[in-house]
This record gives C-alpha cells, structure tokens and sequence, in this order.
C-alpha cells in the first residue's frame, strides 16, 4: 500500500488480543477485576487524602495528583481493551486514526507528568528533611499549585506538538501491534521520510525533558537525602527513609515499565509475538495496580484513615 491511501482520519487495526484469542473470557474477567481494583483503590486514597485535614500537606497533594494520573491513565486504557476484548469476535478492532492520536496523547502526557509529579514530590522531601527550618517558607501553598501546573501543562503542550506531528504523516501500513494506541507506535507506521526523522527526534527530546532529567533531578534529591541521613540520629534517618521509600518504589516501578516497553519496541521490529505482547500488558498492569497498594500501605498516615474509614464501613 502506498501513503496517498491514508490520512487523519483513516481507519486503523489494532490486533495486540489476536495472538490471545484463545483466552478472551478469561482476559475480559482479569481485566475487569484489575479495573475495578484500580478505580477502587485509587478514588479511596485520593478521597482520604481530600477529606482529612491532617493531610492537607504538599507531599499528599502530590501523591493524590500521581493517582489521579494513575486513575485517569487507567480510565483511557481498560474500558477501551474490556469492550474490545467483549465485542471483537476475531480480536482484530477497527479503530479511527483520530481516536487513536486522542488516546495516544492522553496516555503520553498522563506518563510524562506523572514522572514531572515524582520530582516534584522528590523535591518536597529534600526541603522537608534537609532544609526543614525553611520548609514552610520555601514550599508555600501556592508554590505547590504552580508546581501541579507546572507538571500537567507542560508535558501537555510538548506532548500536542507531538501528536500534531504525528498526525500529518502519510501511513505505510495500518496495523497497529498494541493493544492499546500511544504516538510512537502511530510514527512507527509511516513512512520514513524526514517528517517521521523529525518526529521520532522530537519524540526523543520530551522524553529527555518530561522523564530522563526529571528522573536525574529525582535520584539526586534522595541521594541528598541518604547522604544526609547517614549523619542524623538513626529515629530521624529510619523516619526519614520510610517517607522516601514509597516514591522510590513508584519510581522505579514506572522507569522499569518505560524501558521494558521501549525495549520490546526495539526488538519486536514490525512483527509481534506472544512473550512481548504479554509482557507489555504486565507491564501496564503493574505499573497501575501498584500505585495505589504501595501509597495506601507504605504511607502509616494514609494508611491509619484506609483501616478507620473500612472499619467504621464495617461496623455500620
């Protein structure tokens, strides 16, 4: 097929549950478990969070800002694989180019602040334990709404420029290997030419800028905080450390997914077999489901209003 036969709004396939057709009725149960967990779980947190004012505090406001992400992020992606996993008999889905760059824009920029979030939150907790005599003053309420702006807007508009690019490339192909759609597998369908160059490099710099500095900045921050802690009273550093520990975890666990995902796209080529595909979907299962389990048990405060709020459930 040539590109002159594709534009905006020419109809894709997505055929990532093709190769798991044989287990349709099962995936559709699993992920409509996870779902419910997900969107549970996160609107708990989030709730307690917003309704007690003993975590009226920067540190929870940027906790329920990365699961408001997680939840939003989840939203997009689970219904969409439910009614595609319920109503596509052959587990080949038909679905709009422009649908595919809206959800591929929402999930792109969604990621990319969650990881501005982290090092917005990195940063709160170097100020809280290494400069605490000056903590109210440098993180002011108002400073932390700029910094939410900060880290919503901005991968916002790097990310629309890059869906605007994408959109104008002519398509080679039209079969999309993923279960769900996100920008660079869209370019990954073009045809290569210096307007798909220019996108994958564009692609390249908000990566650098929305997730590899603000990782950098993140490990920096809590490799202050380590240094410090290793010269405090060891109450102080254990505190310390239990704070710290709960956003390394997300850290990590959302890094791991970004690289296994970006690793499997480089291996996969333009074919796509079983073992990446279910890695994929692990990946992203993980990478929600795990947000919301370690901020709600990790974090003792969060964790004393889950078990009162569930009790007081119970005894009513």
């Amino acid at each position: 097929m040539t590109s002159a036969g594709f534009n905006v709004t020419s109809s894709l396939t997505l055929v990532g549950f093709s190769l798991l057709s044989g287990h349709r009725s099962l995936l559709f149960f699993v992920f409509l478990l996870l779902y419910l967990f997900v969107l549970f779980s996160d609107s708990l947190v989030i709730y307690i969070i917003c309704s007690q004012r003993a975590l009226h505090r920067p540190m929870f406001t940027f906790v329920a800002s990365v699961l408001l992400n997680s939840l939003t992020a989840s939203t997009l992606i689970y219904p969409k694989i439910l009614s595609d996993l319920l109503l596509s008999g052959a587990g080949l889905v038909q679905v709009s180019r422009t649908l595919c760059l809206c959800q591929g824009f929402f999930v792109s920029s969604l990621g990319a602040s969650s990881f501005m979030l982290l090092s917005a939150m990195a940063f709160d907790r170097y100020l809280s334990i290494c400069h605490p005599m000056h903590y109210a003053v440098l993180v002011t309420p108002a400073k932390v709404v700029l910094m939410l702006l900060l880290c919503w807007v901005l991968p916002a508009i790097l990310v629309v420029a890059s869906t605007l690019l994408a959109s104008r490339l002519p398509l080679c192909r039209v079969q999309l290997n993923r279960a769900y759609c996100d920008i660079s597998s869209l370019v990954s369908l073009s045809c290569v030419g210096a307007e798909a160059q220019l996108s994958g490099i564009y692609s390249l710099l908000i990566a650098t800028a929305t997730i590899l500095l603000p990782a950098a900045f993140v490990l920096f921050s809590y490799a202050r905080i380590l240094f410090i802690c290793l010269w405090r009273s060891r109450s102080f550093s254990s505190k310390a450390l239990q704070t710290c520990l709960p956003h390394l975890l997300v850290l990590l666990n959302h890094s791991i997914s970004i690289i296994v995902d970006m690793l499997l796209r480089r291996l996969q080529g333009d074919g796509e077999s079983d073992s990446t595909l279910i890695i994929s979907i692990l990946m992203m299962l993980v990478s929600t489901v795990l947000k919301p389990v370690v901020y709600g048990l990790k974090l003792k405060e969060v964790l004393t209003h889950v078990k009162r709020l569930l009790s007081c459930r119970r005894d009513s």
